[in-house]
């Protein structure tokens, strides 16, 4: 089988190929989760610089957009699909309802499955572009099939579109030594507990200190550290840890590191904390669990697809302090090189590359059965 993976986001910073697959690193997780089931990949990347590059068992073809004119209907595109003829095109995000019709134009009876990256339903005066590209796809993938609901309550999802549950990423994290990763960055606690978000009202990090605040009376040895780029909480957590002793030198502020430095931070630490009130797969929770990072992440549809519905760590109401710190204070007693194979072990069997290509495979595949039923009814 050959699969095109097609990725409209432009980068606006004009990165140059080898570049972007370093720091887009996801892009370069899913196709090698495909590429590693024995299928043919190429990932189609619209770039301000055009390149071909052949990374972890896959081929990235770098495409310019034409000024004024959708990537799918330029000539560049149009001579590079011809040449590929995939058997199978898997379109990264809901975002490009134009995009995603011309490429059914183009190749009208090759399937095409939509991969949700966090998208939210269109507003109203976009819907009709939006059900047009809607109805051109074989089938659309969410990371929680509860993320599917707006969509279908907005009748944004045409019936013979099929809806499938398949994590938006992978990583290639792995466990690590503790003390070893402890000594490297410096990080310590007991627990030592790490958060990986932005300090925004989505990741709401003012909750997370009030549970870390709460469970600091049992646990007088915690220790929280946080890493985050943006940050437009920062002077309310600032306030928040300042104004209670419980927190003061306990927090660890620790701004933007490294991408591979995070790996080393999730080897070292005992609990992984997310208070998000919305995901669409979050990334950094894919890698806590790469690491056996136990997780206690909010209740929200992509954290319970993650982690097996709380199969492991656990899951907290958004906003609800108490709960967090109930969980921490559980989580603390139970900790130990068990609950870390048990998290990786979860990891490999649902979220690894294997796992996800596999998943993927299986949707292309199902996808193929269903391709003439489905070009009737775009016909119609």
């Amino acid at each position: 089988m050959h699969v095109a993976q097609v990725s409209f986001f432009v980068d606006r910073a004009r990165r140059a190929p080898q570049t972007l697959l370093r720091e887009w690193f996801p892009l370069v997780d899913t196709a090698a989760a495909v590429a590693s089931t024995g299928a043919r990949v190429t990932v189609i990347q619209a770039n301000a610089l055009p390149g071909a590059i052949e990374h972890s068992g896959a081929a990235f073809r770098f495409v310019p957009p034409e000024p004024g004119v959708p990537l799918a209907r330029s000539r560049a595109f149009r001579d590079l699909l011809h040449e590929l003829s995939p058997d199978v095109l898997h379109v990264h995000g809901l975002g490009f309802p134009h995009e995603v019709r011309a490429l059914h134009e183009l190749a009208p009876t090759t399937p095409i499955l939509v991969q949700d990256h966090a998208d939210r339903a269109p507003p109203f005066w976009r819907r009709a572009a939006w059900r047009s590209g809607a109805a051109a796809a074989s089938g659309v993938s969410f990371c929680a099939l509860a993320q599917a609901e707006p969509f279908r309550s907005a009748r944004l999802l045409p019936p013979h579109v099929e809806i499938f549950e398949i994590a938006e990423l992978t990583s290639a994290f792995t466990p690590g030594d503790a003390a070893e990763a402890r000594a490297a960055t410096g990080l310590g606690g007991n627990p030592a507990v790490l958060s990986v978000g932005h300090l925004d009202a989505n990741k709401d990090p003012l909750t997370v200190l009030d549970g870390v605040g709460a469970a600091v009376r049992a646990l007088p040895g915690l220790r929280l550290w946080c890493c985050y780029a943006a940050s437009p909480l920062l002077s309310a957590v600032e306030a928040r840890i300042a104004r209670d002793a419980a927190l003061r030198g306990r927090v660890h502020l620790l701004g933007r590191v490294p991408h591979e430095k995070v790996e080393e931070l999730m080897r070292a630490a005992d609990l992984f904390v997310l208070g998000s009130h919305r995901e669409g797969g979050s990334s950094s929770l894919v890698e806590a669990l790469a690491t056996g990072l136990t997780p206690l992440v909010t209740d929200i549809p992509s954290s319970r697809a993650l982690t097996g519905n709380g199969a492991v760590g656990a899951l907290w109401p958004c906003g609800d302090w108490r709960a967090l710190g109930a969980a921490l204070l559980r989580a603390a007693a139970t900790l130990g090189p068990e609950s870390r194979a048990r998290v990786r072990a979860h990891f490999d069997a649902e979220l690894s590359r294997p796992a996800l290509g596999r998943k993927l495979l299986a949707a292309y595949g199902r996808l193929l059965e269903r391709r003439a039923p489905q070009a009737s009814a775009v016909a119609s």
